[in-house]
């Protein structure tokens, strides 16, 4: 149920992200909602429907995005793996600290994007949306505050449902 769970969210998320971003005039960069999905999969989710969630996330974004077929596939699963090696790591229990990690995560993925980008475009144009970048990380980490209580929320019914179908 999480699988369709997020997929559901990520396409109604990366819709409402493309109304905004249009409406707001935002050529560089964008409000990365995706990357908000994937790390709060890789604190709550097991591997695999992790991973799966992550490569349909990343599908999604790919078919939304109109870049290279098969970059954002790639991104959103190695963004979820190392969010998820991160979390080992660290405490992320707050909305402070999911916000911080998830801002980290989103340098990372914006950088590798780019990276990614500049080895697949002749014309250098991948390495333009860098100077856009912090603005991308801060609007990502108010999408990653505003959208914290909503996940959290559908994590505490899929809880509930899972230990009400046991008894």
């Amino acid at each position: 149920m999480r699988f369709l769970v997020s997929v559901g969210l990520a396409l109604l998320l990366l819709t409402l992200e493309a109304v905004v971003v249009q409406r707001a005039g935002l050529v560089l960069s964008r409000i990365d909602v995706t990357v908000v999905l994937l790390s709060f999969l890789a604190l709550r989710a097991t591997l695999m429907e992790g991973a799966c969630s992550a490569f349909a996330v990343g599908y999604l974004l790919d078919m939304m995005s109109g870049k290279p077929t098969g970059l954002f596939t790639f991104l959103g699963v190695f963004t979820f793996l190392v969010c998820r090696l991160v979390s080992s790591l660290v405490d992320v229990r707050g909305p402070i600290a999911f916000v911080l990690f998830t801002m980290g995560a989103d340098v990372g993925h914006g950088l590798l994007a780019a990276f990614f980008g500049w080895l697949t475009v002749k014309d250098g144009s991948a390495t333009a949306v860098l100077p856009g970048l912090p603005l991308q990380v801060a609007l990502t980490g108010v999408a990653a505050l505003a959208l914290y209580p909503l996940l959290r929320k559908f994590e505490v019914r899929q809880e509930r449902s899972q230990v009400g179908g046991l008894l």
